[in-house]
């Protein structure tokens, strides 16, 4: 194959660089990776050679223009290989962990570079930087360090192997997890045993089936977390026992997509590696180089949290107990799979709303186009317009060009909203080409979601969780297109990983916001707006079950943090009874309310980045409930807000530490009371 040929060694002559999805195979990724990786280390081998001495010129910005063909290609392949991972991408991304992980060690681990930012790093205050080239300076100088870039010859060779032996196992776990996941898809006979699903949802579930050739059957996926959305409205409680049971089973079955071993083996590994760099553990490691600097400040939050929370979620079984006992003919201990059918009978009851009956209101397009787009438009001056000429990876995704208030070019924003078994679970943000003005490259970013798809003509309504999602991950796509860098390491939303949500989490405020909500939130066959007094009635109910949504997620946090917390001279044969002590130590050990993931499929910090930071969601919104009371405050919903937001957090990237991004937005330091008044866990 020559460069002629293969459309990935040459840059996309597409708008925004977008690569050319249509001319792209999967025969040429593998050579492009090989070629980006010798292009790359060349360039680092040009630096190294410079005989003068270092600058920040000759060494820093060198770096950051290096690798710009990886960059290119790793992009490209990688937004591919999670959102529609043939069996074909999949080879090639195995293949390529231990690759990747061995150039990235190469150049982070190269002893000369390392010399010539230290040699920097020492100089800075002498020479002539502007704010964001010493920032560059002082982070490359901390991330090397932190990577273990002053280690002796001897054990870089080690470190060296546990990364790659790392880069295979995740992407192990997360092919076990999409395997099992697919093969523990619920199949039902008949529509009965659905009875309570909408029409549409009974169509998406059909449509499911017949996909796998199961026609007059239905077929119910799997999201990525413990429960389903279908729960809160299955009558029959078999079914909702099977669909649970299903979900908490993922990668725990002694087969061949068993992730006990694996995720073992991870965690002994990345022990091994955090000792090795002079840490007593991961969770060690991880927080050394994040806002909250240790594992104690983690677990302090988490401990604040959990005991009032698990006391609101002790209150709201026993409500739910009490509707049991009352309405069934033959009473039943409330479980974990009956917990969100009854939550709904109680909030009906309680606030006379059945989240259910609004989904006529919540049509995707609609939701797309008259919410989130709306109220971008109205913070930002952002305007958005379908480009059906350009073909994004899959025909699912769809191609948004992004122009500022003054008309000027801002970006590519791609959706892909439904589900497929070639797509992981979950909902996410990713660059596909990330902005910079050393580059001159400008941001295209996608947002994936894992909406059933309903049958051929039939609209897509969303329930409210779902448009929550959208908004959020929504959120992470502002930030990665508004943030204007001069440097590809500050690009986007490459900052801290405990603040990286912080952004995606605000975004989530507008969804009922007034003018925003009567905009997007019409019937979707009369256009009839939704009910006021219903819209004050959703609003009455935003700390109703957060004991319950509380709990959950601060079970998987300390989950994620007691995995991580294990030093090398640590030992678990058991899986689940390391889960069952864990939860029991901070007293979320209640069985009704399970951990929104339990270790066999908890793919945020097994094959995702979030290994010992999945903390990073309510230590983020500590920042964001505090800036609602801002928005609030300020006027809401205004070009004003949006520009100063924009400005001084989103628009700096990476380029600034957050917390004194924070601070120049905000005037001060974050509070925590927002939180805890938002969590229900302030009384």
């Amino acid at each position: 194959m020559t460069d002629a040929t293969n459309p990935l060694l040459q840059p996309s002559s597409l708008p925004f660089g977008l690569p050319d999805y249509r001319a792209i195979r999967a025969e040429h990724y593998l050579p492009a990776f090989q070629a980006g990786f010798a292009a790359q280390l060349a360039e680092v081998a040009n630096i190294t050679r410079v005989r003068s001495m270092p600058t920040f010129e000759n060494t820093i910005e060198a770096l950051e223009r290096s690798g710009e063909l990886l960059d290119r290609v790793a992009h490209t392949f990688y937004t591919v290989s999670s959102a529609d991972a043939t069996p074909e991408i999949q080879e090639i991304d195995e293949q390529l962990a231990p690759l990747m992980a061995a150039h990235q060690d190469a150049i982070t681990l190269d002893a000369a570079l390392f010399w010539r930012v230290e040699r920097v790093h020492e100089q800075r205050d002498a020479l002539s930087l502007d704010p964001e080239q010493r920032y560059l300076v002082e982070r490359y100088h901390r991330e090397m360090t932190h990577a273990g870039a002053g280690l002796d010859d001897a054990a870089k060779a080690e470190l060296t192997t546990l990364n790659q032996r790392l880069s295979v196992l995740t992407n192990t776990f997360e092919r076990n997890l999409l395997s099992d996941t697919n093969d523990l898809a619920v199949v039902f006979d008949s529509a009965a045993e659905l009875d309570g699903l909408s029409q549409g949802e009974l169509s998406a579930a059909a449509r499911a089936a017949a996909d796998r050739g199961l026609d007059g059957r239905y077929l119910l996926t799997l999201p990525l977390f413990t429960g389903h959305p279908a729960l809160a409205r299955l009558r029959v409680r078999e079914s909702r026992r099977r669909v649970l049971a299903a979900s908490r089973a993922r990668g725990s079955r002694d087969n061949a997509n068993d992730n006990r071993p694996v995720l073992r083996e991870i965690v002994r590994l990345r022990a091994e590696r955090a000792a090795l760099l002079g840490h007593p553990s991961h969770a060690a490691y991880v927080t050394a180089d994040e806002t909250a600097g240790s594992p104690e400040a983690v677990e302090r939050m988490l401990r604040r949290l959990a005991a009032p929370s698990a006391r609101n979620a002790r209150a709201e079984r026993a409500a739910l107990q009490a509707l049991v006992d009352e309405s069934e003919p033959a009473p039943f201990p409330v479980e974990a799979h009956d917990w969100a059918f009854y939550t709904e009978k109680v909030r009906t009851a309680r606030y006379d709303i059945d989240t259910a009956a609004l989904r006529p209101w919540f049509e995707a397009e609609r939701v797309l186009q008259d919410g989130v787009f709306f109220a971008a438009t109205r913070l930002y001056g952002v305007t958005f317009r379908e480009r059906d000429d350009l073909v994004a990876y899959h025909p699912g995704a769809r191609v948004f060009e992004v122009r500022n208030a003054d008309g000027s070019p801002l970006g590519l924003y791609v959706l892909d909203l439904y589900t497929r078994d070639s797509k992981r679970g979950g909902a996410w943000m990713n660059a596909i080409v990330s902005q910079s003005r050393l580059r001159g490259s400008a941001p295209v970013v996608v947002n994936n979601l894992n909406v059933p798809q309903p049958g051929e003509g039939e609209p897509t309504l969303l329930t409210l969780d779902e448009v929550t999602t959208l908004f959020h991950e929504f959120g992470h796509a502002l930030h990665g297109l508004f943030a204007t860098v001069t440097y590809p390491h500050f690009a986007g939303t490459n900052v801290f990983r405990d603040v990286v949500e912080f952004p995606s989490q605000v975004n989530e405020m507008w969804i009922l916001w007034p003018e925003v909500l009567d905009n997007y939130a019409r019937h979707h066959e009369t256009g009839e707006p939704l009910d006021p007094a219903i819209v004050d009635r959703l609003r009455a109910t935003e700390t109703f079950d957060q004991g319950h949504a509380t709990s959950e997620y601060l079970a998987a946090a300390w989950l994620d943090q007691a995995w991580h917390r294990l030093s090398v001279d640590d030992h678990v044969d058991d899986v689940a009874a390391f889960e069952a002590a864990a939860l029991a130590d901070i007293g979320l050990d209640d069985p009704a309310v399970p951990t929104r993931y339990s270790s066999t499929y908890f793919a945020h910090v097994f094959s995702g980045g979030y290994s010992a930071g999945y903390y990073s969601y309510i230590w983020s919104e500590v920042l964001d409930a505090d800036t609602v009371e801002w928005f609030r405050e300020n006027g809401g919903l205004t070009r004003e807000n949006g520009d100063r937001f924009r400005e001084r957090l989103l628009g700096v990237g990476g380029s600034k530490d957050p917390l004194e991004a924070y601070r120049d937005f905000r005037g001060r330091n974050a509070e925590i009371a927002p939180l805890l008044k938002r969590r229900g866990l302030d009384g």
